[in-house]
């Protein structure tokens, strides 16, 4: 019998020193499996195993792009900024990102072997704002867009569809699958709100047209009206599509008092739509959802957040 939900988590993610940005170490202090045993005692926390990360990073990233990551971060002595923007390396970020993208892999292949039910990865740095030869947004390598690529390759899954209710756009992973239409893009974000993309007119291209599917919010929107445009729009586009295999881009920042947005998102808002997504993956994919860490600033609303995220994927 499968185990219920897998805990991923590795403490090469304190090592990824951003200093006093506000995707900080004490992110990943938070959601250590020891520290966070106090909210969800049966947390279930497994080892990461290493793949060919590299080879997966560059079935969608730019060979010469994840070189110049690579070297960029081993020079560093101190810390600077990747992107010139606001993604902060240090000599040990690097690694950091490649555990992230072994966590997803290893989560994908728990989940289709069928020895665990569903799984999340609290990992960092996040990843759904990196462009194939970009890094941005705090994020090096699109986490969840690997999974995706690695599950259609590795596994031989079809439909996948990924859903991201952080409060920023994942315009990385809409990048990435813009014409593709076996991958089903779902975002819902603060609009307007950094980066700016993610509007209700960007359904996809080519092939992909009507594969995605953007979800902007009105600042200030209540948890209430957030929910009702959830299960009104995103739970029917995904009944239409029968996902053979559920994403997460969990993000964290719509919480009400994430310090970046202005949404009004409580962790009971995150654990209702992971009950709704729960209950749509158990009719169309067998269950099989992973979910991957995005933001999430404030922290305590971050700790009890995942929390109620994990609660609900363990039931």
């Amino acid at each position: 019998m499968a185990q219920p939900t897998v805990y991923y988590w590795d403490s090469i993610s304190l090592e990824h020193d951003t200093g006093r940005h506000v995707e900080r170490i004490d992110r990943a202090k938070r959601l250590a499996p020891d520290h966070l045993r106090s909210r969800v005692p049966m947390l279930n926390h497994q080892p990461i195993i290493a793949h060919d990360a590299v080879e997966w990073i560059c079935k969608l990233h730019v060979p010469y792009y994840h070189d110049w990551v690579k070297n960029r971060c081993e020079a560093e002595v101190d810390r600077s900024l990747l992107d010139h923007g606001d993604t902060v390396i240090s000599r040990r970020s690097y690694d950091a990102a490649i555990a992230a993208v072994n966590a997803a892999l290893t989560a994908g292949d728990a989940v289709m072997n069928k020895t665990v039910a569903n799984a999340f990865c609290a990992m960092r740095p996040p990843g759904h704002h990196a462009l194939p030869d970009e890094a941005m947004g705090f994020c090096l390598f699109g986490t969840v867009s690997i999974l995706a690529k690695y599950l259609q390759i590795h596994h031989g899954v079809g439909r996948i569809a990924i859903v991201d209710w952080d409060v920023h756009h994942g315009n990385g992973t809409q990048h990435f699958f813009y014409e593709d239409p076996s991958v089903l893009f779902v975002s819902l974000h603060q609009h307007p709100l950094w980066p700016g993309s993610g509007r209700a007119s960007e359904i996809g291209d080519g092939a992909g047209q009507g594969f995605t599917l953007n979800v902007p919010i009105p600042p200030f929107t209540t948890e209430s009206d957030y929910l009702a445009a959830f299960e009104s729009k995103v739970l029917p586009a995904l009944d239409d599509f029968r996902p053979e295999f559920l994403i997460i881009s969990a993000g964290f920042d719509a919480h009400a008092n994430d310090p970046l947005a202005s949404l009004q998102l409580t962790e009971s808002g995150f654990a209702q739509m992971t009950r709704w997504l729960k209950q749509l993956a158990g009719q169309h994919c067998d269950g099989r959802i992973v979910s991957c860490l995005e933001g999430g600033y404030n922290l305590d609303a971050l700790e009890a957040s995942v929390a109620a995220h994990l609660t609900e994927l363990m039931v």
